[in-house]
């Protein structure tokens, strides 16, 4: 990769996938929740998430706890793989050797 993932670059969207890396395979976090973690409002959230969805990077449920609506956010496993050669992308430069001053 010789330039960041433009869609995990963005700060925002950096946070909510990396709240969602830490989550086990499969796990889900609830949007309330992931808004707490990122601090971002409520359609600041919702358009990243949209962002992220149609990379195909998270999946989003939406289903309903009696009778309150819950939408709950997924790393995929293309999710997951992009985050993982995203944060190998940055070690590969802060662990460059630096280059001689010419």
């Amino acid at each position: 990769m010789e330039q960041p993932n433009p869609i995990i670059h963005q700060p925002v969207r950096l946070k909510i996938m990396s709240a969602l890396k830490v989550l086990p395979p499969n796990d889900a976090i609830e949007f309330v929740r992931l808004k707490a973690i990122v601090a971002a409002t409520e359609g600041n959230l919702g358009a990243h998430i949209t962002t992220l969805e149609e990379a195909g990077y998270v999946a989003v449920e939406k289903d309903f706890v009696g009778k309150r609506p819950r939408t709950r956010i997924a790393l995929t496993k293309q999710g997951r793989r992009a985050f993982e050669d995203y944060v190998a992308y940055l070690r590969d430069i802060i662990d460059a050797e630096p280059k001689a001053a010419q």
